[in-house]
């Protein structure tokens, strides 16, 4: 297998030499214990303790979709002596831990934003999806699922508010049980570009994946009739070569999206709400209560939607406290590493 193969575009070459060293893609992560793919073949990998030791934060550890320096232990085996640098980095707050992230993928050109018809179907969801997309420069493509089980109509009125509302983001309607749909997407899937699928569990994105497949590969299972909520089926990111040579990452369900450091996405995917904000007689303008404020006046006069103003609020707060959150990491890290420099110059005052 060449390297192309496995992803290693021209993007990547122009961050990473691979002459005279030993290059691999991580394709599988379950619990710090990884699997490769390289030219000579899988093996299996774990990262060294020096890697382990001075890495500062998760973001140092491999993800699946990252590039990797190894070394061969034997036929089988691998260690992983260096993460190298990413194209692409996807992430969300890790949940449960403020001021902390958890990365998605890595290395990826495009990201499917997967959503059922239905029940599942969460604009404000998707909202936080295309803002991760956006602070990475990952190109997002919309997948609206399970059309089968709808009306024509009704999908088509969601995908014209779609459009209304997610401005210049293709959106395809997909059906597993039909194919509708299926011969649309495999035509934007271009050999050898990295593809990423987001969306919460049980709404086809594992379906889709063994569908391009063209075999079962990936275990599936339905929204649950009782609970309109996907049933958790993928347990970790696995990243799958396509006969068509397109690269997938499949991914669990996610129901929470936490915002990181992503204010560059947020600006982007609300865009027109940024641009409004020009206009306001306050430079530090909140749109919340200040007059003068061109963005309440847009969302009174129905230029701009309620529902995607209160989400911007919403997304933006996150994003505010997140970053305030790793600030304050950082100052009391940085307090503590003066306290322990001072404890230990006193202790070598007092030997002597």
């Amino acid at each position: 297998m060449q390297l192309k193969q496995l992803g290693f575009t021209d993007k990547i070459r122009n961050l990473i030499d691979p002459k005279g060293i030993e290059l691999g893609r991580v394709v599988v992560e379950h619990k710090e214990r990884y699997v490769l793919q390289s030219t000579e073949g899988t093996f299996s990998a774990e990262i060294t303790g020096n890697l382990r030791f001075s890495a500062q934060s998760r973001r140092d550890f491999p993800a699946v979709g990252d590039w990797v320096k190894i070394a061969m232990m034997d036929a089988e085996s691998a260690v992983i002596l260096e993460v190298l640098p990413r194209i692409s980095t996807l992430e969300r707050q890790a949940v449960g831990q403020l001021g902390e992230t958890q990365l998605i993928a890595t290395n990826i050109d495009y990201a499917f934003l997967v959503q059922a018809t239905g029940h599942d179907f969460n604009l404000k969801r998707l909202e936080r999806y295309l803002t991760i997309c956006h602070a990475s420069g990952i190109e997002p493509i919309i997948l609206l699922t399970k059309i089968d089980l709808v009306e024509d109509q009704a999908v088509e009125e969601l995908v014209s508010r779609l459009h209304e509302r997610v401005k210049e983001v293709p959106v395809i309607a997909l059906s597993s049980e039909t194919g509708a749909g299926f011969d649309q997407l495999q035509e934007i899937m271009q050999p050898f570009r990295s593809y990423c699928f987001l969306g919460s569990s049980g709404v086809g994105k594992s379906t889709i994946v063994n569908r391009l497949r063209g075999e079962e590969i990936l275990k599936t299972s339905a929204i649950s009739a009782s609970t309109n909520k996907g049933r958790h089926t993928t347990s970790h990111r696995e990243l799958i070569i396509l006969p068509n040579q397109s690269i997938v990452i499949d991914t669990p369900g996610m129901r929470e999206v936490g915002m990181t450091d992503q204010a560059p996405g947020l600006e982007r995917t609300y865009d027109d709400i940024v641009e409004l904000a020009q206009h306001c007689r306050f430079k530090d303008c909140t749109h919340i209560h200040e007059r003068g404020c061109a963005v309440i006046a847009a969302v009174n006069e129905g230029d701009i939607s309620e529902e995607a103003y209160d989400n911007y609020l919403k997304l933006k707060r996150e994003q505010e406290h997140f970053s305030s959150t790793v600030r304050e990491k950082r100052q009391k890290s940085k307090a503590q590493g003066k306290l322990y420099k001072a404890i230990q110059s006193e202790k070598r005052k007092n030997k002597y």
